[in-house]
C-alpha cells in the first residue's frame, strides 16, 4: 500500500487505542481539558519534557528538540468535537449524550501523538518542532486564541502544518493547493420590526415577513449581479423566523446567512451590499433593520513554496499517483487560518476511504488513515530541517 514509516506502522494500534479513547469522551469548544490531559500524559509517556499546557485556554504547545540549532516547524492538530448525538453504533462511540467526534479531531490529535512519538524517539532533525494541539475549532477560534496568546513568537516558529480528513477520499491520498484553500466565513443576522396586529387588516399594520422575502431575494443579486463571474462568493440564507399564529401579523421578523469569500475585496464588497440592500429594503418597506455582521475566521490561504514542498512529502509517502496539489478549494472554513496568517505554511486532506461524511451523525474517523498522517507529519520534519 503505502510506505508508512515502519517505527510508525509498529505503534499503529497503540495509535487506535489512542483515537478510540478519545473518541470515547469528546469535548466541545474550549472545554477541552480531559482531552488536553490525556494529550500531555502521552507526551510525557514519550519522553517529551517541555510541555506548555493552558495556551488558548485549553491548548497545549509542546517542543521536540533535534540534534543541533535550526528552526522551528510547526505542526497543529485539533482536539474539540461537535454537538451531536452519534449513531455510529461503534463499540467506541461516545459515552456522552449530544457529543461525539463528528469531524475526526479525535484522528487529527492522534496522527500528531504518533508523530510526536516517532521524532522524539529518533530525533533525525535539526532545530525544533513546536506542537501545537489546539481547541475549539469548530467554534470559537481556538486557533486565534493560541496566536493571540503569542506561540509564533514565544516558541520562535517559522512555518506551519496541518492535515484535515476527508471521507470518501480515497485512504491515502493526500489533496492540497496553493494560495487560498478554504474560505472566509462571515455571519449576518437581521433583525426587523414594524408593527404587528390583526391579519384581518393589514392596512392597520406594518408586516415585516414581506420586508423579509424582498430582502432575501434581493441578496441572491449579489453573487449573480455584483461579483466578478471569475471570483468566488457564497450567500445562503440559512435561518428565517417570523409569526406565531396564521391570523396574526407580527411585530418582528428575524433572518440570518452564511457569507462565504476568499479575498479581502470580495469580502468587502459582500459585506458593503448586503447592508445597503438591507437597508434599502427596509425603508422601501417602513420597517426598522438592526444587522448584526460578524466578521468570523479569515481566509485559509496556503504559502505556494510551502505546500509544493508539502506535496513532495506527501508523495513520497503516498506516491505520486495519490497527491493533487492543485486541487480545487473549498467553501468550508478553517481557524487554522489565523496560524497561516502568522507564518507560511500548508494546510493539506488526506483521504480516509468510503463513510459518512463530516458533521453527520454516523460519521467515524478511520485507524487506517492514523498512521499516514503521522508519517507524513513525521517525514515533513525531517526533509524540512535534515540533519547536516
Amino acid at each position: 500500500m503505502m510506505p508508512v514509516v515502519n517505527r510508525i506502522a509498529d505503534f499503529a494500534a497503540e495509535m487506535t487505542e489512542w483515537r478510540q479513547h478519545l473518541h470515547r469522551h469528546p469535548e466541545l469548544g474550549f472545554d477541552c481539558h480531559e482531552t488536553a490531559a490525556f494529550v500531555a500524559a502521552r507526551l510525557r509517556d514519550f519522553g517529551i519534557t517541555e510541555i506548555h499546557e493552558g495556551i488558548g485556554r485549553t491548548g497545549i504547545v509542546a517542543i521536540i528538540e533535534g540534534q543541533g540549532a535550526g528552526p522551528v516547524i510547526g505542526l497543529r492538530a485539533d482536539m474539540d468535537a461537535l454537538p451531536i448525538t452519534e449513531a455510529t453504533g461503534a463499540p467506541h462511540a461516545s459515552t456522552v449524550p449530544g457529543r461525539m467526534h463528528a469531524c475526526g479531531h479525535d484522528g487529527h490529535t492522534t496522527m500528531l501523538l504518533g508523530a510526536a512519538k516517532y521524532l522524539a524517539e529518533t530525533r533525525n532533525f535539526r532545530g525544533k518542532v513546536a506542537l501545537l494541539f489546539q481547541p475549539a475549532e469548530e467554534d470559537g477560534g481556538g486557533g486565534e486564541a493560541m496566536v493571540e496568546d503569542g506561540i509564533m513568537e514565544r516558541f520562535d516558529i517559522a512555518e506551519v502544518y496541518a492535515i484535515h480528513n476527508v471521507p470518501n477520499l480515497p485512504l491515502g491520498h493526500f489533496s492540497t493547493t496553493p494560495g487560498p484553500i478554504m474560505a472566509a466565513v462571515d455571519t449576518a443576522t437581521v433583525t426587523l420590526t414594524g408593527k404587528g396586529g390583526h391579519g384581518a387588516y393589514p392596512q392597520d399594520c406594518t408586516d415585516p415577513i414581506p420586508a423579509a422575502v424582498g430582502m432575501i431575494g434581493a441578496l441572491q443579486t449579489v453573487v449573480s449581479r455584483n461579483l466578478d463571474p471569475l471570483d468566488n462568493l457564497v450567500i445562503s440564507v440559512t435561518q428565517v423566523h417570523a409569526g406565531t399564529a396564521s391570523n396574526i401579523i407580527p411585530e418582528t421578523a428575524w433572518f440570518c446567512a452564511t457569507i462565504r469569500s476568499f479575498t479581502p475585496k470580495v469580502r468587502q464588497m459582500a459585506q458593503e451590499r448586503f447592508q445597503s440592500i438591507i437597508a434599502g429594503h427596509a425603508a422601501a418597506y417602513g420597517v426598522t433593520a438592526e444587522i448584526d455582521y460578524d466578521l468570523g475566521y479569515p481566509p485559509t490561504v496556503n504559502d505556494e513554496a510551502k505546500t509544493a514542498f508539502a506535496a513532495t512529502v506527501a508523495r513520497e509517502i503516498a506516491g505520486a499517483a495519490a497527491v493533487n496539489d492543485t486541487a480545487n478549494r473549498e467553501m468550508g472554513a478553517e481557524d487554522f487560518s489565523y496560524m497561516l496568517d502568522a507564518r507560511p505554511g500548508a494546510y493539506l486532506f488526506l483521504g480516509q476511504g468510503p463513510g459518512a461524511g463530516l458533521h453527520h451523525a454516523a460519521y467515524d474517523f478511520n485507524d487506517e488513515a492514523a498512521p499516514i498522517g503521522a508519517s507524513f507529519f513525521a517525514r515533513l520534519v525531517e526533509r524540512a530541517q535534515p540533519l547536516a
